[in-house]
C-alpha cells in the first residue's frame, strides 16, 4: 500500500467535498451528524461491516447523534485509495435513507 501524494489525495477525495483533508498529518476528517443515538450507532454497524470487508478500520468517536471519523492508511504513512474508497462508501451510507 503507498501513500497518496497531495495531488493525487485531493483527485481521490474529489468526490467527497464533506471530508477535510490535513495533507500534512496524512489524514481525512469527517463528521456525520444524525437524528438520534440508534440512527449513528447503526451507520457505525453498517460501517463496521464495510471496515471488516476491506480490512481497513477508521478512528472514529461516536457522542449520542454525533459520530466523528478519521482516516488515514497507517500501513503507508499516511492517505491511501483506501481511505478514498471508505469515505465513499460511508457518504454514501450516510446519504442512504434512514429509519
Amino acid at each position: 500500500m503507498q501513500a497518496l501524494s497531495a495531488d493525487m489525495a485531493r483527485a481521490a477525495f474529489a468526490d467527497c467535498p464533506e471530508w477535510a483533508l490535513d495533507l500534512e498529518r496524512g489524514s481525512a476528517h469527517r463528521r456525520f451528524i444524525f437524528d438520534d443515538f440508534a440512527q449513528a450507532f447503526g451507520f457505525m454497524a453498517q460501517m463496521a461491516l464495510v471496515s471488516e470487508a476491506m480490512n481497513h478500520h477508521p478512528e472514529w468517536f461516536n457522542v449520542y447523534n454525533r459520530v466523528d471519523v478519521t482516516l488515514s492508511t497507517h500501513d503507508a504513512g499516511g492517505l491511501s485509495q483506501r481511505d478514498a474508497d471508505w469515505a465513499a462508501l460511508a457518504d454514501a451510507a450516510y446519504g442512504a435513507p434512514r429509519t
